[in-house]
Parts: structure tokens; C-alpha cells; sequence
């Protein structure tokens, strides 16, 4: 990505809680490799109640697919780029014809971080981090660890996630794909798994507790990214449709392929910023963007 899309990024949070909740057992992708077969149906696609490009409320039918269980991890990611030898965009060096009016030494491979001792300047809570990229979650100082292997792969822009995807004999979710999947059966639910909202009563996704950016209590046991499968599975056996990080979707906004769409709310969601973890949401972004709360998941037909 390039520091142009930092002019958009999205964030979200949640409600104080009072303790830290112990992380669930299940954590991690163990047996969940397999995807689950959904079959397709007519649902109510968006909501006339959320932000204004989630409506308006409508009628989409899907075909029957199968989607992974849970977001691509590091360990899934590493396996596609070890055979391929595929590079992401974050670790290329931009083209200056691609990005004109940019001084050429802001041209640089790198990525979004989630930059919290910012919080006093609000809305600039992220850094373009040079060398930041899926290997080097936080710049390149940092890296990927063993512990780490079944957390989302992030830093990924659209084109990294659609690669992997055709590698893997699938394809991105269409928007309403995604959402049908999403909602788990849920006919006009509000979020995946009912009305209650993600702080209430027991953590049901990794979002973020407290007031955004200023306060995070994580009573869901994360302060950042979780492993996969932390959380209960919603109604079609999926797990993380809901916070973690947000999801590429294929679907595109703008004539020439540049804005595309993601879902799904990430880490950072929270009631009093953007509150899109609800399967209606979604949110325009620029597809060669990549940042510290961006995955994916596959379909297959």
C-alpha cells in the first residue's frame, strides 16, 4: 500500500467490561480446516438501519457454496508463498505511474499499523510503517512467531487475498455471499448470532471493550489480533464473521477496480466509532490498501 489509504481507514469498539475474560479453549485452527458447505437461499441483503451504505434493504439470493470456517492464518498464507513464491503488494516497491502527484521517496513498500500512543490526536491513530507487510505484522522489527501461526494473516490487499484464493481452487465471497454466510441462518438478525450486541454479557467476538482508541478492558482476553476460533461458531459452523479483522469481498465500488468492499467489523470495532460488526455492514476500501486489520476468507463453488 501506499500512505495514500491512510486517508481511509476504519475502526471500531465496545462498552467497558468489568474483568478480563480467560481466552476460550478452542482457540487456534485445529480440526476447522475443512469448509462447510452452505446451501443457497433468498435473504434480506443490508439494512435500512445501519450507516446509509448498508441500505437500501433488499432481496438476494445466493447459489449453494462452501466457505472456509474461519479467516486464512499465517500458517495457510506462508504454505501458498512458500510453493508460489508469491510477493504481496505491501513488499513491492510502488509504482510512481500508479500513484502521480506522491513525492517519489513516500513511494516505499510497507503497510497500516494500528498505532495506539497516538490516541491523543484523534483520528490519527495509524501509521503508514515502512516495511510493515504479513511477515512483519508491526513493521520490520517484528515478526510472525509460532504462536502466531493461527492468527489471521493480515497486511493483505485485495489482489494478495484473491492470489491465495485462486491458489486454493477458490475465489472471494461476493458481498452476498458473505453475508448470507454471515448471518448463519439468522433471517433479520442484527448480528450473527441474535440481538445482543458483541459487549454484552459473554465476549461472542474479538472486538474492542472499552471506549475507542483512548480504553480497551479486554474482557474478551485479546488486545489485538486472536487466533482463529476463539469465539462460538455462528449457525452455519463459522467462526469469526464477526471482529478479528475485517474480510475482503469480491465485490467492486468503483468503475476502474480501485475501491472494493470489506465486512465484518475488525479488533478495533467498538460502539462509539464504527460499529460495523453486524452482517449488514460493509465498507468501501481501496483494494492496493493492506493494514493490520485486513484479511480474508475463501469460497469455493
Amino acid at each position: 500500500m501506499t500512505l495514500t489509504g491512510l486517508v481511509f481507514i476504519s475502526a471500531c469498539s465496545q462498552e467497558e467490561g468489568a474483568s478480563k475474560a480467560p481466552q476460550q479453549a478452542a482457540c487456534g485452527a485445529g480440526e476447522l480446516s475443512e469448509p462447510v458447505s452452505v446451501t443457497g437461499g433468498t435473504f434480506t441483503m443490508g439494512s435500512d438501519e445501519g450507516y446509509a451504505d448498508e441500505g437500501p434493504a433488499r432481496q438476494a439470493t445466493v447459489s449453494v457454496f462452501r466457505i472456509d470456517r474461519h479467516e486464512v492464518t499465517n500458517r495457510q498464507f506462508a504454505a501458498f508463498v512458500d510453493e508460489t513464491g508469491y510477493v504481496t503488494v505491501d513488499e513491492r516497491q510502488p509504482d510512481p505511474g500508479d500513484y502521480p502527484g506522491i513525492p517519489a521517496e513516500q513511494l516505499v513498500p510497507g503497510s497500516a499499523v494500528f498505532t495506539p500512543d497516538l490516541v491523543e490526536n484523534f483520528g490519527q491513530w495509524w501509521s503508514f510503517v515502512e516495511g510493515a507487510n504479513w511477515r512483519h505484522p508491526e513493521g520490520p522489527d517484528s515478526s510472525i512467531t509460532d504462536m502466531m501461526m493461527d492468527h489471521p494473516a493480515v497486511h493483505l490487499a485485495y489482489e494478495d487475498a484473491a492470489a491465495y484464493a485462486d491458489w486454493a481452487g477458490g475465489r472471494l465471497p461476493t458481498a452476498a455471499e458473505w453475508e448470507y454466510a454471515a448471518r448463519g441462518g439468522l433471517e433479520g438478525a442484527r448480528y450473527e448470532w441474535g440481538e445482543e450486541a458483541p459487549h454484552e454479557g459473554t465476549p461472542k467476538a474479538n472486538t474492542w471493550q472499552g471506549v475507542f482508541p483512548a480504553q480497551n478492558s479486554e474482557r474478551d482476553g485479546f488486545a489485538g489480533l486472536a487466533p482463529v476460533g476463539c469465539f462460538p461458531a455462528n449457525g452455519y459452523g463459522l467462526y469469526d464473521m464477526t471482529g478479528n479483522v475485517w474480510e475482503w469481498v469480491a465485490d467492486s465500488v468503483s468503475a476502474d477496480g480501485r475501491v472494493g468492499t470489506v465486512k465484518g467489523g475488525s479488533y478495533l470495532c467498538a460502539p462509539n466509532y464504527c460499529r460495523r460488526y453486524r452482517p449488514a455492514a460493509r465498507h468501501d476500501q481501496e483494494t492496493d490498501f493492506s493494514a493490520s486489520h485486513i484479511g480474508f476468507r475463501v469460497v469455493y463453488d
